[in-house]
């Protein structure tokens, strides 16, 4: 799916913060979505939460720089963080690249399953983007 020159992943679920969530096996995967690696720019730096780290819905769970911009990742749902992708940290530009594949950032391991529901479906984030285009 596509919204003008956004790719907006149909298997994952979206924050209103631009972060997407893959859901697997009581766990979420997280990364940036094309829409914030794209306004953000070239992705040079990324710095995330260690491992073990418990966070709540909303909580900074990563610090990014870009040429453009520094900014932070929000957790999707509060949980613990279980695993981190060592690859990123070497290759920050894998999420430029790649945002929805080999560039995600972390895992965490879903402590509260009713907050999956509050995140967006693929065409609600499309709604979202055409709001802040506007």
């Amino acid at each position: 799916m596509k919204y003008k020159e956004y790719e907006v992943n149909e298997n994952v679920l979206y924050t209103k913060t631009h972060e997407w969530a893959k859901i697997e096996n009581g766990k979420v995967r997280v990364g940036l979505t094309d829409y914030a690696v794209k306004k953000l720019k070239d992705i040079v730096y990324i710095e995330p939460q260690d491992i073990g780290q418990h966070v709540k819905k909303g909580d900074p769970i990563a610090a990014i720089d870009s040429i453009k911009a520094s900014e932070n990742v929000y957790a999707p749902v509060s949980g613990k963080i279980v695993e981190i992708n060592s690859e990123v940290i070497e290759d920050p530009t894998l999420i430029n690249r790649d945002p929805y594949g080999e560039g995600w950032i972390l895992v965490i391991e879903v402590e509260n399953p009713e907050e999956i529901n509050e995140l967006l479906k693929p065409e609600d984030y499309v709604k979202l983007l055409e709001k802040e285009e506007h």
